[in-house]
Formats: structure tokens, C-alpha cells, sequence
């Protein structure tokens, strides 16, 4: 006898789309065929929905420990999984930083209790741990996050001969944050002395501009030259910088990208109406940038699209520009942004699965995940297409309490989300009682 069986399901999987019924027992997905009539405990049919895999978004912040006012595991997991997001990675700017192998396992102790979603952190660089990263468990840590500018304390790493050791002896993938602390310093110093109490969100990109981005991403590609070392790097944001990366399938390469759904959607216009609250390093920029990132996503340039989820309080974001922190909540409606590009007809929902789910798999050598596969974990998010959603703050499930979308109609509605064989979202609702989510496995 099965858990659950899902019929009349349309799969969306490895390029094609095709009809089928898929089984579950405990956490895995057991058979895909396209009438199964055993027994089961529950039976769900879909109706002829789009099923697709979870979700892996490589970037998130989930705030957890020690600035918790803002976010923690429990809270912005539990968000995910009504965007249909299963899996994430979390980042390294905590309070105290994860940038010991020590605070690394803490944390995964902390999310064993905490997280409703499946997990893995990265450990993060700094100027100094070169032998905390030697160290590293690399079927423990998702990869190695160095920010390279856009951080402060140890967090930044701007010393030349610290990259030089990290890109030659991390064990782990690295996975960079890429703007030139030095222009950005010396830009926000340019134009305080010419705005003083008028400067805001709208010079935000002309602070944090092109040059800056593509300053520091070509000295990573450089670096991963040097050192023939695995590259990713997180939210490209800039038309210059594509010039960086060669196409082709995510599994041939070494040194890979990704693109953010907000630097998909948004550009400077926005600014004037939504301020601070879009205000994020690195910035939104030019429609054309805009337009460069979708196409190079088209064109396998961009392998991998996440959120780069980062909440704020609403009063945070509400200070003054040069006081507000940078970031905002995304993870809950990253795929309903995605949807609305399919619905422009951009973006296929083949593209969709392949750089949210198959490619995240793929770069960073997840076991089990990723796919709908006999075997694979059951990790699934099911698409009402057609059924309109409209984002309101009784809806918004982020501990900060806001989202940049507040009040917009998306085209398309998450139906439900399941997460090692469990239905944890349906009917607009995250269940109240949930098993927790399992660490992620990597296959190293």
C-alpha cells in the first residue's frame, strides 16, 4: 500500500511534460506511471495540473541565529514551502558568522529542530579561516560563501592574498557575492557630498553601479582561472558582466552563474515608487540590464535562478536610504514571479524546472533531490496555472511581515507543496503540525 497517490498529474521533468500518476511511500516517490489503481492511504487527484519539482533556492537568509527580529528558520522555511520551495541553502552573515566549522555544525543542530524544509548552510570566508576552510566537511557544507564587497566585519573579504588562498585551497564550491568595496566606498562618498539629505533609493544603482559589479566578478572568474577552481557566482545584475561566462549545459563547466527573480523583474523605474524597499546589493540596475539577464538565462549563460531572500523589519526599511539595510523577503513568491513569465510566454516551465531545481542539483552534487524520479525523494510543487493570486498582508507568511509585492496579482497560485512524501501546503495553508525537513545529502 502507498502514502499518497497523485492522479492525473502533468509532469513537468528533465525538458518534457507528459501525463502520469506518481506513488509515494514514507518520504519517497516509488513509481511514475500513467494509471496506477493500488491501494493507498491517500488519494489526491490534480486535475491535470503542472507537478513539478521542489524548489532549491541556493541563496537564502534566513536569519537564524542572533537576528532572529527579522526572520528565523521556522518562520521563513515555513514561507518557502507555500512558494513551493522544499530545499534551500542558507548563508553565512548570522550573529555569531558561520565561518568556523564549529557555529557551521550548530547550525545544522539548530535546523534539525527548527526547519520545516529541507537544509544545507554554507560556511562562510572571511580574510583569516583559510584553515577553517581546509577543514570543512564537503558532504556537510552546501559550499563556501566569500563576499566579495556588500558586507562589513569579517564577513568582507577584500584582501588579495586571502582570495588567493581561498580559491586555491577551498575544498568546497565558492560561491561569491561580487562587488568592488573600494568604488562602492568611494561612490557613496560622491554622492552624499553632492545629495547630502536628498540622496535615496533611487541613486542606489548609480551608487552600487556596473563597473562596481564587474570589477569584482572578473577578478573571481580570474581567480577560478588562476587556481582552476569551482565557481559560482550568486545575482548577476549587469549586462557587462555576461561577458564573464560561456554557454552551455551547468554539468560542462566550472565557473557558472545565476540570476535573482527581483533583478528579473524589476529595474530603476521602480525605485521612485517602491524606495527602500527594493533597495539591495547588488542593486536592481537599467531595464537593459534587465533584458541581458533574462536572454543570457535563455541562452544557458545563467545557469541557476534563486531569491536571494533577505528580510528587513518594515521599519528597517523605512529609515533613512544611507541607514536602510539592504534586502528583501522574495522566497515566498519567487515561482509566482517566474509564472508571470511564462505567462509572457519568456520563460517555458521546462526552463523554469531546469534552473530552480535540475541545474541547483547538478552544480552542487545533491543527492536525491531535484527531480521527480522513481527513488528521489518526494519533494514536489503542484501549479494551479490559471488560478490568479493576489499577495496581501494577511497572506504574507515572512516574520517581517511585508513584501515589496504587496497588493499585486500574480497570474498563477501554488496548489500545493509536498516535501519527503508529506503534503505541507494546500488550500492556500501551510499545515500547522509538520514533520521537520532532513539535511541535505550531497553526492562528493
Amino acid at each position: 500500500m502507498y502514502d499518497l497517490i497523485l492522479k492525473n498529474c502533468q509532469i513537468v521533468n528533465e525538458n518534457i511534460i507528459f501525463e502520469s500518476d506518481i506513488a509515494i511511500k514514507n518520504d519517497r516517490i516509488e513509481l511514475i506511471s500513467s494509471d496506477i489503481t493500488s491501494e493507498s492511504k491517500q488519494t489526491v487527484d490534480i486535475e491535470g495540473r503542472y507537478v513539478i519539482p521542489g524548489l532549491i533556492d541556493d541563496q537564502v537568509h534566513f536569519r537564524e541565529p542572533g537576528l532572529t527580529h527579522k526572520g528565523d528558520i521556522a518562520s521563513e522555511s515555513r514561507a518557502g514551502l507555500a512558494g513551493g520551495v522544499t530545499s534551500y541553502f542558507e548563508m553565512p552573515n548570522v550573529n555569531p558568522t558561520t565561518t568556523t566549522n564549529e557555529n557551521l555544525t550548530k547550525k545544522f543542530e539548530l535546523a534539525s529542530t527548527r526547519s520545516l524544509s529541507n537544509y544545507s548552510f554554507h560556511l562562510g570566508g572571511s580574510n583569516t579561516n583559510i584553515e577553517e576552510i581546509k577543514k570543512v566537511d564537503i558532504n556537510q557544507a552546501a559550499a563556501l560563501k566569500v563576499f566579495m564587497g556588500a558586507s562589513t566585519g569579517e564577513m568582507l573579504v577584500d584582501s588579495l592574498d586571502a582570495l588567493d588562498d581561498i580559491f586555491n585551497y577551498s575544498p568546497l564550491i565558492v560561491v561569491t557575492h561580487c562587488e568592488d568595496p573600494q568604488r562602492v566606498k568611494d561612490r557613496e562618498q560622491l554622492f552624499l557630498e553632492k545629495y547630502g539629505n536628498d540622496l535615496c533609493a533611487e541613486h542606489h544603482h548609480l551608487i552600487r553601479d556596473v563597473e562596481s559589479c564587474y570589477l569584482s566578478s572578473s577578478l573571481a572568474v580570474d581567480l577560478a582561472k588562476k587556481y582552476d577552481s569551482d565557481l559560482h557566482v550568486f545575482h548577476l545584475t549587469t549586462e557587462k558582466e555576461l561577458d564573464l561566462f560561456v554557454a552551455g549545459d551547468v554539468d560542462g563547466k566550472k565557473i557558472t552563474s545565476e540570476v535573482c527573480v527581483h533583478h528579473m523583474h524589476f529595474n530603476e523605474s521602480y525605485y521612485s515608487d517602491l524606495g527602500n524597499q527594493i533597495k539591495c546589493n547588488p542593486s536592481i540596475k537599467e531595464e537593459s540590464d534587465r533584458l541581458a539577464l533574462i536572454k543570457a538565462l535563455l541562452d544557458k549563460k545563467i545557469d541557476i535562478i534563486a531569491t536571494d531572500h533577505a528580510p528587513h523589519t518594515w521599519d528597517e526599511k523605512m529609515q533613512a536610504y544611507p541607514d536602510a539595510p539592504a534586502g528583501l523577503p522574495l522566497v515566498q513568491h519567487g515561482l509566482q514571479i517566474l509564472m508571470d513569465f511564462y505567462h509572457q510566454d519568456i520563460l517555458s516551465l521546462e526552463t523554469i524546472v531546469e534552473k530552480t531545481s535540475h541545474n541547483v542539483a547538478k552544480r552542487f552534487q545533491i543527492k536525491e533531490r531535484g527531480y521527480i524520479r522513481e527513488g528521489y525523494y518526494a519533494d514536489l510543487a503542484i501549479l494551479d496555472v490559471d488560478k490568479p493570486y493576489q499577495v496581501s498582508n494577511e497572506n504574507i507568511l515572512y516574520k517581517c511581515g511585508w513584501s515589496p509585492f504587496s497588493g499585486k496579482t500574480f497570474n498563477s497560485s501554488i496548489y500545493m507543496t509536498i516535501i519527503n512524501g508529506y503534503v505541507a501546503f494546500e488550500g492556500g495553508r501551510v499545515k500547522e503540525e509538520l514533520p521537520f525537513g532532513k539535511q541535505i545529502e550531497f553526492d562528493r
